[in-house]
């Protein structure tokens, strides 16, 4: 239980846990191999996408960037063994919760175990409710290795999704539920859930980019490289994905940008090709690229199509973005028109690509309800300290007990 991971130091915990993602940044890490061909399995990614997908998961998870987090969330990280003096403030503990449980994202590598983690740093007995592949269950048991606490605090069952008696009891129980899902999956965990659970609820967002004019006017290669990879990347499927485009320009200029774009999924599909995808799926996508045709051959817009992607020019704006694999929707208009887009869809917006993170963005990323401003590349690649979602990464799983 919680108690064996209590009576060790925080500090020595992160230390065991970044020891393990360390074994597991080893592509040839037997256990790594094992559950790689396992997610391509479930989700019928290609294999250069797991391994980059584990690669940023487990290369994250450095004890520096881990110890950060909590420090800038709770001061410091010995506020987790215990009362620590604050300046002008009474002495306060930050103790873990008894009993956390976390559920697993359909699509996302990992996402889950990125709040097991911080649980397990808060000394809370943690279950997760795991995918087909395991890949938890696998991690908790290199965990295990590292100091016998971790066998007793941590445990991964499969997510059945229904009725199970066992999945009552345990969100009846526990004190924090961390949830991952559509909005029908999250109200139906919500109610099994008992009266004072603290819901921590990720439901389904998207992601869109932007660039300026002289941004479209200065595009390279790497930097259309970069937005090729955060569109292509998991097919689409991650809340990170880029899922539209926004270019301040039109006509030749809007044109000559997704020239450079389709050229530049020629090389990307090289680098992270295509999984394998349900009929019905690529049934919906195949649509989608013969609407954009039929509307070429009438004089809007434009279907450049590359490798296995297909780059779609000025779409209908009274349509949401498709959420389809390897396809990119990309609009001529300013900032304004991106928030008139995503206020008229009221998208939910988790992260917004740009070309420079700057004051600009930020307000941009204010205007349409973006709890995430990165880079083009970096889009998919958030640090260990960010806040997913916009929440705290470990003040959900702590209750405060002040000394006076």
């Amino acid at each position: 239980m919680a108690d064996a991971l209590r009576a060790l130091p925080a500090q020595r915990i992160v230390a065991h846990v970044a020891d393990a993602a360390l074994r597991w940044t080893d592509a040839d890490f037997p256990v790594r191999v094992r559950v790689t061909a396992e997610i391509e399995r479930r989700l019928g990614y290609s294999t250069p996408v797991v391994e980059f997908a584990l690669d940023r998961l487990f290369g994250a998870l450095r004890a520096d960037a881990i110890e950060r987090a909590i420090a800038g969330e709770l001061g410091t990280l010995t506020a987790l063994d215990g009362p620590v003096e604050r300046a002008g403030l009474p002495p306060a503990w930050a103790r873990g919760a008894e009993r956390v449980a976390v559920v697993s994202s359909e699509s996302t590598i990992g996402v889950a175990l990125i709040p097991a983690v911080f649980a397990l740093c808060a000394k809370c007995d943690v279950t997760v409710k795991d995918r087909s592949d395991a890949l938890v269950a696998a991690f908790f048991a290199t965990l295990a290795e590292e100091h016998p606490a971790f066998a007793r605090s941590t445990r991964a069952d499969s997510w059945s999704g229904g009725a199970d008696p066992r999945e009552d009891e345990l969100f009846a129980r526990a004190d924090v539920v961390v949830a991952f899902g559509g909005d029908d999956a999250l109200r139906a965990i919500r109610a099994r859930c008992g009266s004072e659970t603290r819901f921590v609820a990720f439901g389904r967002r998207t992601s869109v980019g932007r660039l300026t004019g002289a941004q479209a006017a200065a595009l390279d290669d790497a930097r259309a490289d970069a937005i090729v990879r955060d569109a292509l990347l998991y097919d689409g499927e991650g809340c990170l994905s880029l899922h539209a485009l926004f270019v301040d320009a039109h006509g030749p200029e809007l044109a000559r940008v997704a020239a450079q774009l389709r050229v530049a999924c020629e090389r990307i599909a090289l680098e992270f090709p295509g999984g394998q995808r349900e009929p019905a799926v690529v049934a919906r996508a195949a649509a989608y690229r013969n609407a954009a045709a039929f509307r070429a051959a009438n004089g809007s817009g434009a279907l450049l199509r590359a490798a296995d992607a297909a780059l779609v020019l000025d779409p209908p704006l009274d349509e949401v973005p498709p959420l389809l694999p390897r396809v990119l929707p990309v609009y001529g208009g300013d900032d304004d028109a991106l928030a008139a887009y995503a206020e008229r869809h009221r998208l939910p917006v988790q992260a917004l690509g740009v070309a420079e993170v700057d004051a600009a963005a930020i307000a941009l990323a204010a205007r349409i309800g973006a709890v995430r401003v990165a880079a083009f590349g970096e889009l998919q690649s958030p640090p260990a300290a960010s806040h997913h979602g916009g929440s705290p990464r470990i003040a959900d799983f702590v209750r405060w007990i002040d000394g006076a």
